[in-house]
């Protein structure tokens, strides 16, 4: 009795430290907001104190999940695989419908038209198929991470050489999201760029350093309810009055092809580039351990597998505000306004946001924005961190009395991770090319690398390197604008504008799958297929 006593004293004093906590930086981002006022001399004050009491908010919560300094690395990494179903198919819907989903549907759909507004539905795509054919199996298994079918399967050393495009992937997505952020703050807000994205960045690391999967999953429930409540009660203020009826046929008029949901014949070889993209978002959504994170979090592998499947439609939902807030961008007459429009195609929901709406309804789809963007960056932040430690580190150094111990090493590389991508946030500021590069990298090497390491049996490590190299040549070879790669490989079907409609990317996830089919079977003397463990718990 008086240990249970204890327990209560202890989790009240440290529920009252939280708030504290909370309330001093909500007085330090006040504080800060009047510096910005004096040096600016101007700041959207209503927008900006908002803000500043979400942030507070947030940190509180999820400083309360930090009940120790000394959190069993399973319960940071997975909160001790006791999420129950609700609660994970919300944090999977909140890491999923993250700033970059939101800003970068509304972005699509205001500049290149909804048919090539792929992601909400891709993605939900990925969800569904993600719970019906992979999460049973990992869950079952008890795997911590994402990497731990390929380490059994094809060894240590290979999955830390797959490690980097999974590290890759998730910094790119972490600076997709951060990118919205600063695009999206800095017009409404009317502050820097660059200070938006350094203040959200340090206050998301922070909170998961200290609390782990269960702050990420205790602040994402709060963050999505933010989100898709901010923007309902915005819609109605910025449609226009001959409803969406209306505002589709106005859309159809100024977009023509554009405006469908899929490519017309008349597109030619850009056809080819529309489904090499739709395939990438599909299957590149699922080898993500951000994902396998909740669903080897979660208490049984029938609520691993439903809670992707739920989380699927549930994404495909929270897409309709910002693809009718794109449309409603593309369609108004901003001149009669006196406006020339959104500046950047990156700006369009906020742009909406800023000019059609009340300053109060502004406010609200401001903290949806935000609420957006936390709960997808303490996600792909701890994705990336747990791999590392899990698959990396923890092998390197087993049995080695110097070693530091597990949940001080990931608290350490969650700073490391998170500000890596902050600063890529700062060098790159397109919300939809880093959005697509992030899948670019994980659909065309790691996809096949998970496909055969959980279902064939005779898959091995040397297969394994060689469908690496080949998958990774391929999609090098077609080079990548956003990082200045140039294309060494001759692809065919390259339009004036120096754009390949070639479906390479899903040529080198193909190229990379049959490798590792092939040479894996030619090579079965050489290194023998290893079985998959189930792990204890």
């Amino acid at each position: 009795m008086k240990q249970q006593v204890d327990i209560a004293i202890r989790n009240s004093q440290h529920r009252i430290r939280s708030l504290l906590a909370g309330i001093a930086l909500f007085a330090a981002l006040t504080s800060l907001g009047g510096v910005l006022h004096y040096v600016n001399g101007q700041l959207f004050w209503s927008g900006y104190l908002a803000l500043a009491f979400f942030y507070s908010a947030m940190f509180s919560l999820g400083l309360s999940a930090a009940r120790t300094q000394d959190m069993r690395v399973e319960e940071m990494l997975l909160a001790g695989r006791s999420l129950p179903l609700i609660t994970a198919l919300l944090t999977m819907t909140a890491t999923w419908v993250g700033g970059g989903f939101i800003n970068g549907t509304a972005e699509a759909v205001y500049s290149s038209g909804l048919v090539w507004a792929q992601a909400p539905w891709g993605y939900a795509l990925s969800l569904i198929l993600g719970g019906l054919i992979f999460a049973r199996p990992m869950r079952r298994r008890n795997y911590t991470t994402m990497l731990d079918p390929l380490e059994d399967r094809f060894g240590q050393s290979m999955a830390t050489v797959l490690y980097l495009p999974a590290l890759l992937g998730e910094v790119f997505w972490t600076a997709a999201i951060l990118t919205a952020l600063g695009t999206t703050f800095g017009f409404i807000l009317e502050i820097n760029f660059s200070l938006s994205i350094v203040l959200s960045a340090a206050i998301a690391i922070a909170y998961t350093a200290l609390g782990g999967m269960r702050a990420v999953a205790m602040t994402d429930i709060f963050q999505l309810a933010i989100l898709m409540v901010g923007l309902l009660l915005a819609l109605p203020f910025v449609m226009p009055e001959s409803g969406f009826t209306g505002l589709y046929v106005a859309y159809q008029v100024k977009l023509g092809d554009a405006a469908s949901l899929t490519p017309p014949r008349s597109w030619g070889d850009t056809r080819y580039l529309w489904w090499d993209y739709a395939l990438l978002l599909v299957f590149g959504g699922i080898p993500w351990h951000v994902y396998f994170q909740r669903v080897l979090s979660s208490k049984t592998e029938n609520t691993a597998a439903w809670l992707s499947v739920g989380a699927g439609v549930l994404c495909l939902v929270a897409s309709l505000p910002a693809v009718a807030i794109g449309m409603i961008c593309a369609t108004t007459d901003w001149a009669s306004m006196g406006l020339s429009g959104p500046e950047n195609s990156a700006i369009a929901l906020p742009y909406v946001l800023k000019h059609l709406a009340p300053p109060i309804v502004a406010t609200i789809g401001l903290g949806a924005l935000a609420a957006a963007v936390m709960s997808s960056v303490d996600s792909s932040i701890l994705s990336a961190s747990s791999m590392g430690v899990w698959n990396v580190y923890r092998p390197l150094t087993r049995g080695k009395p110097s070693a530091i111990p597990l949940n001080k090493v990931v608290r350490r590389l969650i700073w490391i991770v998170g500000i890596t991508a902050t600063l890529l946030a700062l060098k790159i500021q397109s919300v939809y090319a880093l959005w697509f590069l992030c899948s670019d990298l994980v659909y065309c090497i790691l996809f096949a690398q998970l496909v055969t390491a959980l279902f064939d049996r005779r898959a091995n490590a040397i297969g394994s390197f060689a469908g690496f190299i080949v998958a990774a040549m391929l999609r090098l070879g077609g080079g990548e604008p956003a990082l200045g790669l140039p294309r060494i490989i001759p692809y065919p079907m390259v339009d004036v504008d120096d754009v390949v409609n070639f479906p390479f990317r899903t040529t080198s996830m193909l190229a990379g799958l049959l490798t590792i089919l092939i040479v894996s079977r030619l090579t079965g003397h050489l290194s023998k297929p290893r079985e998959l463990k189930t792990r204890k718990i």
